[in-house]
This record gives structure tokens, C-alpha cells and sequence, in this order.
């Protein structure tokens, strides 16, 4: 990413000073290691390992580092020397954002951060500067492209998980450890963003739910085919009004069943898109690239502009808005519709006994299916050991529930009830399932 910004600041200098109304002059590029090829827009002179000393020098600084340290204290550094901040470290925000807001105010200087969510996809600056006069009630969509591609593979190809992340490493979508990806981490730092920004409220890396993609199955993928439903990781933030009145905020991340006709539902490869739901402008959508070093470049370079600009013309860009301070709400409060995928003793009265379990805690059953699995047709006489252990198994069905809306602590408490009940042998998956 930082080649690519250096690239486009080549390459684009003199219509960049024009927008500006000054030249963007790089003073240096600070580097782990002077001697790696950085390619013909790098110049090796301008190559240093001394961050500390570089960020005391600039007027702009642009980190690019990833990570919570050393970026923190260099960001930190830069603002105590009057720099102001273009970064892309979702990581760093969700975890310090408060922190680094506060020394920019105290320095008098800008934080800028465009490129940390959803790649070149232009969203931090219509929810923090274009909606800032409509009341937001929404944001959901697919932040994270290395999750997306995973999952678009599986659905075409009928691949599972572990092939298709192979796949996306081979690709490059992936990082050799991809936990941050698969484990639902990255979207939730973007979601902590969008969050803090849609609701004027600080909300941090904890308090995001957040779960991953790595349990979910290609019979999880066939299952929501049948159902002409698709799955996908979706990040979700929302404002969550009580009914005496009292406001909510929450945020979550986790593999989402939605309808075929859905716009979410065809968003393919590693592509990001999201929605924003406000109360005067209605719905708006946003898709494109959410990775990538040119794409995510773009984002940071238009940072760059309005930031430098600033410094030209004076004046200061947006400032934190933490006025609401509202409450997060916890996951066990909120209500979903859940998709839940037994492994039963195929016997009568099973189904029955499933229905009055969820019931028993207020849950309602939307659709249910249930099917042999196959191989466990008992007919014939048995032969052998092995045989006569296969005969003595009980035939098993798999049994696909999906629900009404429901209270996240009554399915917990459901799911747990069906799993110790006898005639239940497995929990499979639970799917949440959205776009009703």
C-alpha cells in the first residue's frame, strides 16, 4: 500500500499540488529494511529507520504500519510536533481512537482515516461529514474482502473451508495466518469505527461481538442454497431504541444467512458493500474494492488532499462527535431470526420433541426440514464386527429449524436444552439469518 500511495504521488504530483494549492514534497519513508527493492517509485535515498526522527520532521505523516506499536507513539510523536494524521490502521482506532482523537485536539491538528474501513470505498467521509445533519439508524454490510471471496468459493464451488481459504492464500486474498480475517477480528475494529462515528458514541474493540467464518460448513452453504439463501459475514451496527424510549447501540460481526434477492447477496470475490440506513435519506448503498494496494491508496491519497489542504488554507477538518455517549447493548439482549442444524435419532417423535424444546423458550419455528443422512440404511443382515456396530447405531436425520426473531439469550439457553436431550447427537451449526 505504501509503494501505491508513493506511486500515485509520482505520478500525480502537479494535478495533486493544484488541488492542494501547494506542492506534496515526501521528506522521507520510514522502513524495517534499507535494503529491500521498494521498486522504481521509491526512492532509496529517501528510505530511513529512524521513524521518530521522521515524524518530528513532517508537516503530514502517513502510517501505513498496521499494528498497535510503534505506530501508537509515532502518531502520538507526530501530533505533539504539529503533524497531522492520515492512517489506515483500523486496528489502532478501534482499540486507542479515543486516544489519538484527544492528542489531536490538544495538538491542533488532523486524524484522518478514510482507508481504514472498506478499502477505496468512499464511507468514513459520508457518515461522518455528508450525514452529519440525518439521524442514522443502520450500517451493515460486507467489510472484510478476504471472508467475502472465501465464501463466495464456497457457495459456487461447494468447496468447504478449509479448501477455500487454501484457495484465497494461493490467491493472495489471505495472509499466510489469516486469523484476523476468518476470526471475525478485522470487521469488528471496522464496525467499532462505523459505530463510534453513526451514533456520536465512543464505542471500542470490546465491545463488538464478533464471530468468524471458520465453523461454517459447506452443508451450511448447500442447507442456505436449498433455502435460496446465501451465507455471508456480515458486520452489522444499529441504534436500538427501548420501549420507554431509551437508546442503544449495537455492534456486531458474524456469518449471516440472507435471501438470494438481497443486494448483499451477490456481492462476489473479495468486494466490500455496504448499506447505511438514515431516517431522512433513506437507504444508501456503497460497493467496491475493500482491499488492495491501489484501491486502498486511493483513499488514503484523498486523506491526503484534504488534510494538506487544511495546513495551506487553514482551518481544522472534523472533529470527534461523542456527544450521545450512548450504552452498548449486550448480545444476549438483542433478537435475531437463527438458522439451527441438528443431528437427531431419525425416530418418531424427535421432531416434536425439537418443536417443544424451543418453544418452552419462547421460540417459534419459522420453516423445518429433515432429511436421512446418508449410509445409515440399517436393511439387510449385518456381517463382521463392523457391521454389526453399524447395525446396532441408531439411524440418524439432520434436521435444518429456522426461526422466528427470537432473544439471543433464549436460543443460548435452547441450544444448550437440545444438546444434552437424548435424542439429539449434535448441534451442527447456528446461523443467524437476516433480510426478512
Amino acid at each position: 500500500m505504501g509503494t501505491e500511495v508513493l506511486r500515485l504521488l509520482a505520478e500525480q504530483g502537479a494535478d495533486l499540488a493544484q488541488r492542494v494549492g501547494a506542492p506534496l514534497e515526501v521528506i522521507g519513508v520510514s522502513v524495517r529494511d534499507r535494503s529491500k527493492d521498494r521498486g522504481p517509485h521509491v526512492d532509496p535515498a529517501l528510505l530511513t529507520e529512524d521513524a521518530e526522527d521522521l515524524v518530528r520532521r513532517a508537516d503530514l505523516v502517513v502510517e501505513l504500519m498496521g499494528g498497535i506499536e510503534p505506530a501508537r507513539s509515532l502518531i502520538l510523536e507526530a501530533m505533539a510536533h504539529g503533524a497531522s494524521v492520515v492512517t489506515a490502521n483500523k486496528a489502532l482506532l478501534a482499540q486507542s481512537g479515543a486516544e489519538l482523537y484527544e492528542a489531536a485536539d490538544a495538538a491542533g491538528v488532523d486524524l484522518h482515516f478514510e482507508a481504514a474501513v472498506a478499502g477505496a470505498i468512499p464511507l468514513v467521509r459520508p457518515i461522518r461529514e455528508s450525514l452529519a445533519g440525518d439521524r442514522i439508524r443502520r450500517v451493515l454490510g460486507i467489510v472484510n474482502g478476504t471472508t467475502n471471496y472465501i465464501m463466495d468459493a464456497m457457495t459456487r464451488t461447494g468447496a468447504d473451508f478449509a479448501d477455500a481459504l487454501a484457495r484465497a492464500q494461493e490467491l493472495g486474498y489471505a495472509e499466510a495466518d489469516p486469523t484476523a480475517d476468518v476470526e471475525g477480528l478485522d470487521a469488528a475494529a471496522k464496525a467499532a469505527i462505523l459505530a463510534s462515528l453513526a451514533f456520536h458514541t465512543r464505542v471500542g474493540m470490546g465491545d463488538v461481538h464478533a464471530e468468524g467464518i471458520t465453523r461454517v460448513s459447506a452443508d451450511d452453504i448447500a442447507a442456505a442454497s436449498r433455502m435460496g439463501r446465501v451465507v455471508k459475514l456480515l458486520s452489522i451496527v444499529e441504534r436500538l431504541e427501548d420501549a420507554d424510549g431509551t437508546e442503544r447501540v449495537s455492534a456486531r460481526v458474524y456469518p449471516t444467512m440472507i435471501p438470494r434477492e438481497h443486494p448483499l447477496a451477490s456481492v462476489s470475490e473479495a468486494y466490500n458493500a455496504v448499506f447505511v440506513e438514515a431516517e431522512a435519506a433513506g437507504s444508501l448503498m456503497f460497493y467496491g474494492q475493500g482491499a488492495g494496494g491501489a484501491p486502498t491508496a486511493s483513499a488514503v491519497l484523498g486523506d491526503l488532499v484534504s488534510v494538506a489542504r487544511l495546513k495551506v488554507h487553514g482551518g481544522k477538518g472534523p472533529r470527534e462527535s461523542r456527544y450521545a455517549s450512548l450504552p452498548i447493548a449486550p448480545i444476549d439482549e438483542l433478537r435475531n431470526g437463527f438458522y439451527v442444524a441438528l443431528t437427531v435419532v431419525d425416530e418418531p417423535g424427535v421432531l416434536a420433541g425439537v418443536a417443544g424444546t424451543l418453544s418452552a423458550h419462547g421460540i417459534s419455528i419459522a420453516t423445518i426440514h429433515q432429511e436421512p443422512i446418508e449410509g445409515d440404511d440399517h436393511d439387510g443382515a449385518a456381517e463382521g464386527g463392523a457391521a454389526a456396530e453399524e447395525q446396532a447405531r441408531p439411524a440418524r436425520a439432520r434436521i435444518g429449524i429456522v426461526t422466528h426473531r427470537a432473544l439471543e439469550a433464549a436460543m443460548t439457553d435452547a441450544l444448550a436444552a437440545l444438546g444434552a436431550a437424548p435424542s439429539v447427537i449434535a448441534v451442527d451449526s447456528v446461523l443467524r439469518v437476516e433480510g426478512e
